[in-house]
């Protein structure tokens, strides 16, 4: 399949290596750096597509393994797609449904593919890249991905090796099935922990015609200090007038790291997950809203914030929705932190625009080292 025009733009470039960057789907321009929350089942947890579209989100992830079974990927289709199931009117990306298969446990991988047994159901399944292709291309995402194989951390050399050269091989795979016209497909670089293997991979990877490249296999366990190394090593051998996403990417100081390395687009459930869990988001580092002391707090979470729930909700009344069991609260608090995210992207993007990313790093990082 030959490349198409994503109409990326490098707009600007930071002393630091940071990128300020465009590209356009079908449905919506895409502002780089750029954080996208995932909606692994067809939604974000706990929010409406109105309300992630106020945190100023360009694009959300669905996942193809959780939207291939029971038939999910018909009952996408019959509702005219991702776009309309999701009542998302901007860009979505679909991942390969590969790290979802690749973390079952008593998998079996070949060249053919990965046979599997479902875990709710105990149905055997097997996926291999024509089918991931094919289902990401009836979902109708507008950034699809090439199915690849995660290795576990840590993995030895030699197999990351011959795991590397599989992904290229399912990689050419991926490319000869023909997608939407509007459907743009990012390959992906593996090499688990090992900057010769990385190289190789990116050579292998970056030689081929995708419309995007992607890093994969970090945040698998490996740590911040091996995630940044990674990426150091692999960025740089990324295409520069083509979009590059570090996949499963993370916490706010992942975030910034990466940017400084070069990188434009990330993910992580992060943010809905900590909200959840209690754990807020704030300029000056994380909050936990059960604490003791929040008891008569009636500042907002964030005194800078100026998402819905900062606006209209104190920390002793999210406290209380908190240990109170309400589904409010986990609304309202995955509202704030997705704003935070969106918040960190626009202020990172404002930074390079300037070519101030350094010391903007430097004071957000310093201020993050606080608990509020």
């Amino acid at each position: 399949m030959p490349r198409k025009d994503i109409n990326f733009e490098l707009l600007r470039v930071d002393p630091s290596g940071a990128r300020r960057s465009r590209f356009r789907t079908e449905h919506s321009a895409v502002d780089c750096p750029t954080f996208m929350p995932v909606g692994t089942q067809g939604a974000v947890k706990a929010l409406t597509p109105h309300q992630v579209l106020e945190t100023g989100a360009d694009v959300v992830l669905a996942n193809t393994y959780h939207l291939s079974y029971d038939g999910r990927r018909e009952l996408v289709k019959r509702a005219g797609g991702l776009h309309a199931f999701m009542a998302w009117p901007r860009t979505i990306l679909t991942d390969s449904g590969g790290f979802q298969v690749f973390s079952i446990p008593n998998k079996k991988i070949d060249d053919d593919g990965v046979s599997f047994v479902d875990e709710k159901s105990g149905k055997p399944l097997f996926l291999d890249p024509e089918t991931s292709m094919k289902i990401q291309r009836d979902l109708g995402a507008d950034i699809v991905m090439a199915f690849d194989e995660c290795v576990e951390y840590p993995s030895p050399a030699r197999y990351v090796a011959k795991s590397l050269e599989r992904t290229t091989r399912w990689a050419e795979r991926c490319l000869a099935v023909e997608l939407a016209p509007h459907q743009f497909l990012f390959g992906i670089v593996q090499g688990g922990t090992f900057p010769e293997l990385r190289e190789r991979s990116a050579r292998q990877i970056c030689g081929l015609d995708f419309d995007g490249f992607a890093i994969g296999g970090v945040s698998v366990g490996e740590g911040p200090e091996l995630m940044k190394s990674i990426t150091e090593w692999t960025a740089p051998l990324l295409p520069t007038d083509l979009p590059r996403y570090l996949m499963g990417v993370g916490t706010p100081q992942d975030i910034l790291e990466a940017v400084e390395r070069g990188i434009d687009m990330f993910d992580c459930v992060i943010p809905t997950r900590y909200a959840r869990g209690g754990t807020l988001f704030t300029r000056a580092g994380k909050l936990r809203i059960g604490d003791k002391k929040f008891r008569k707090d009636k500042y907002p979470i964030d005194t800078n914030c100026r998402c819905y729930t900062c606006e209209h909700f104190s920390r002793q009344v999210l406290r209380h929705l908190h240990y109170a069991g309400e589904a409010l609260y986990l609304t309202l608090a995955s509202i704030h932190n997705i704003h935070y995210y969106e918040d960190l992207m626009r202020g990172i993007r404002k930074a390079i625009e300037q070519e101030r990313f350094g010391s903007f790093k430097r004071e957000a990082l310093a201020a993050m080292e606080g608990t509020a």
